[in-house]
């Protein structure tokens, strides 16, 4: 049961961060053009050198 002691923390301590990871990410706008990246790489660039 002592490793119980030692899991359930560790496990609580990574979902956090998870979170905390997941919140920064939506703070920093990796998902505010979602559409946009998916559709940009169908297109060539005429401006290549």
């Amino acid at each position: 049961m002592n490793y119980l002691a030692v899991l359930i923390p560790v496990a609580i301590l990574l979902g956090l961060v998870g979170v905390g990871a997941f919140m920064w990410t939506l703070r920093s706008g990796q998902y505010d053009d979602l559409s946009g990246a998916a559709e940009r790489i169908l297109f060539d660039d005429e401006d290549r050198p």
